[in-house]
């Protein structure tokens, strides 16, 4: 196999996984949500922030930032360091909501992985390592 090839077979392959772990692990919340939501559950953000890190338009944006505070996942906090802005900052029920559909993401992973044998396991933890070592260039 040529290495474009392989790059086109491993990027179909990476956007089938992602895709059915996103909307089959949970029906909880709408996938645009959870992915705001992952930004926050590593520190908070200012909406443009968040709007950069998700790479949509600011008005997108609010419209999601609304929908998570509306739910009581999010709160807007004064931002100490700017006055003008607000800081998105992840509630206790957003921590949990998030706690849950990573362990129901998993689940549905483990399901998955469990007719495979332990050698098609081990390939599959080494793939991990490598896929993680070639994103992280």
């Amino acid at each position: 196999m040529t290495l474009p090839a392989l790059a086109n077979d491993l990027r179909i392959a990476c956007q089938r996984v992602s895709r059915r772990v996103r909307f089959e692990s949970t029906d909880e919340l709408a996938p645009h949500l959870v992915s705001a939501l992952s930004h926050l559950k590593k520190g908070a953000h200012t909406p443009g922030e968040l709007a950069d890190l998700e790479r949509v338009a600011p008005p997108s944006m609010t419209r999601t930032i609304n929908c998570l505070v509306e739910k009581g996942l999010v709160t807007r906090d004064d931002n100490p360091s700017d006055g003008r802005s607000k800081l998105l900052v992840l509630t206790d029920a957003g921590q949990a909501t998030m706690d849950r559909i990573g362990q129901a993401r998993d689940d549905w992973m483990l399901h998955q992985l469990e007719g495979l044998t332990k050698p098609e396991q081990d390939l599959l933890r080494q793939a991990a390592v490598l896929l993680n070592q070639v994103v992280g260039r």
